[in-house]
């Protein structure tokens, strides 16, 4: 393919992306262009194949490193695939595990076993507490059905369709390709491949077979979910098109319910721990104290810090960072200690202060080694 756009740009995401949410990224877009959904539409079905060729380059590291070093002409010595000669089947066989065996929709045919539907995507939100114990939401989505009235198979009631005057009933034509130098095999555009035309439309999908309905679901979020990760529910997507299922109804595909978690204002999050910031006084901190650090949950648990304790130094809590999605242990809340130096002072504290001050003695080299690690890498 010649396009010249950026990889990283074809799939909307940042260079420093991971590669789940490339690959999420990419199912989205995929979903979005494929020719099923973009009947004649020859721009979408050109998004399609430069989705997946730019899936194909980022979802290999080899080659995302080649690219990201050396851009396009770090590729053209790399074996890959000519994505403006491939037909869209063979592009959703090469990216089968993307859509669960069949996610991607139709043209399975050709794949072994059922055919199944399209998968379907949609997002919540739940707050950091909730990562905690789980909880539930509810989920509203539209999806295509099977048409009761027709059965799925688009013709008015009474009716049956006909076998299909452009291909014969085979489903496919062959067009020519790029100059004349060769051919492909491709879905016939009259009945998109499913070898039978509709000549009286079922008045309640309009021929299409299909109809638009709204779904309700409670989804169970469990504990210890991350930003980012998806819920997958079993066949709550939609059913195969009549084109990619003539004789029936295959398996519907999965909802993907992908959680998002807000942003908390006092907790953050790293891994399975929790970080947060412990204000200290300069005495608490210069003679040893108990603080008590709020918890997420509520309440508060109880942390001993040494005379001497110095700004920035972090404790670790064990047993009070978010549970394992799995396992159910929860990792550490970790602590940063800042020391609170009082804007305000009354008559009382600033002599006090005052009399300290007349003792105190500091030298440069008092201050920590990291500080000026910190401060030196902040002006690099």
């Amino acid at each position: 393919m010649s396009t010249t756009r950026c990889y990283y740009e074809v799939l909307s995401v940042e260079r420093s992306a991971s590669g789940d949410e490339i690959k999420r990224s990419y199912r989205r877009l995929a979903m979005k262009f494929h020719p099923d959904r973009n009947p004649g539409d020859e721009e979408a079905e050109k998004s399609f194949k430069e989705c997946a060729e730019a899936y194909e380059v980022l979802s290999d590291p080899d080659r995302r490193g080649r690219y990201d070093q050396f851009g396009h002409e770090g590729l053209r010595s790399t074996p890959g695939h000519d994505f403006n000669r491939m037909n869209p089947d063979d592009i959703f066989s090469m990216f089968n595990d993307i859509f669960g065996g069949g996610g991607g929709g139709g043209r399975g045919r050709a794949r072994r076993g059922p055919v199944r539907g399209y998968d379907l995507e949609t997002q919540i939100e739940i707050t950091l507490e909730e990562v905690l114990e789980g909880t539930t939401r509810e989920v509203e989505f539209r999806r295509l059905d099977v048409c009761d009235t027709c059965e799925g198979n688009g013709a008015k009631p009474g009716t049956r369709p006909v076998k299909c005057p452009t291909c014969e009933g085979v489903g496919k034509v062959e067009q020519a390709g790029l100059g004349g130098m060769f051919r492909m095999v491709v879905a016939c555009p009259n009945c998109r491949g499913r070898g039978e035309v509709v000549t009286d439309h079922c008045g309640d999908c309009r021929g299409a077979g299909r109809i638009s309905v709204k779904r309700t679901l409670e989804v169970r979020v469990p504990a210890g979910i991350s930003h980012g990760q998806a819920i997958r529910v079993q066949g709550e997507g939609e059913p195969p098109r009549p084109e990619d299922l003539p004789e029936g109804n295959g398996p519907r595909g999965d909802l993907h319910v992908v959680v998002g978690v807000e942003e908390h204002d006092r907790f953050q999050r790293d891994g399975n721990d929790l970080v947060t910031v412990v204000p200290v006084a300069f005495a608490q901190a210069a003679l040893g104290a108990t603080l008590e650090v709020p918890l997420l949950e509520g309440g508060v648990v109880e942390l001993e810090i040494a005379a001497g304790t110095q700004h920035g130094e972090i404790h670790r809590i064990p047993g009070h960072g978010c549970p394992r999605l799995r396992g159910g242990e929860r990792g550490e809340l970790v602590t940063v200690l800042q020391l609170v130096v009082p804007r305000k002072l009354n008559e009382d504290q600033r002599n006090l202060l005052s009399q300290y001050a007349e003792t105190e003695e500091l030298e440069i080299h008092d201050a920590e080694p990291s500080l000026w690690t910190r401060i030196k890498d902040s002006f690099s």
